[in-house]
Parts: structure tokens; sequence; C-alpha cells
């Protein structure tokens, strides 16, 4: 019991030695000549004291994630480059084939029409 009545008074001393207060006077002379003194007292604690070892802690924790994000984002970059040059490289090769297809039936068109007329010029002959 004894203990723990001293650690309520150290508790309590400690709070009071974390309080600051402030005194405030003021007078105020009415109309008819009188004065009147008023005497404000205020009692402010202090915020706790900030650990300056979590904060940088934090801010290093931050930093990590964001190196590694960006890090993610560099890869996932270059993995998009990748595609999308080797989907360029199959779209040329496409067009190269498809361009070659264009060529092979405009030229095969080309010959049924050179026979069409031939036919057409010995048949106009006879």
């Amino acid at each position: 019991m004894k203990k723990q009545i001293l650690a309520a008074a150290a508790i309590a001393l400690f709070a009071v030695s974390c309080t600051k207060s402030t005194t405030k006077t003021e007078q105020v002379e009415g109309a008819d000549g009188s004065v009147t003194t008023t005497t404000t007292t205020v009692s402010e604690t202090p915020s706790p004291i900030v650990d300056t070892a979590k904060i940088d802690k934090a801010k290093q924790d931050v930093k990590s994630k964001v190196d590694e994000a960006g890090n993610k984002i560099d890869n996932a970059a270059q993995k998009t480059k990748e595609d999308l040059n080797k989907a360029g490289k199959d779209i040329k090769a496409g067009a190269k084939e498809v361009g070659q297809d264009v060529k092979d039936a405009a030229a095969k068109g080309a010959a049924k029409v050179e026979e069409g007329a031939k036919k057409l010029k010995e048949d106009l002959k006879k």
C-alpha cells in the first residue's frame, strides 16, 4: 500500500512539474470611475516528447518502400518496352507478308485478265 501511495505521489509530482501556468491580470475601468481587477490563470500541459528515432525509422521505411515501388515501376516499364518492340517487329513482319500476298494476288489477277483479253481477242478474230 505504501508503494502505491508513493507511486501516485511521484506521478502527481511529475504531472505538476510538467504543467506550465500563466497568470494574466486585467484591470477594467468602469463608467463610474471604479476599477475592476480580473486575474486569470491558464495551465498548459506540454505535448508528449516526440521520439525522433521512431520518426527517422518511419522516414526510412517510407523511403525504402517508395524506392521499391519505383524499381517495380521501372521493371514494368522495361518489360512493356520489350513487349512493344516485339509486337512492332511482329506487325512489321505481318505487314511484309500481307504485302507479298497482295502482290501475288495482283499478279494472279493480272495474269487472268491478260488471259481473258487474249481469249477475247481470238474470239473477235473469228
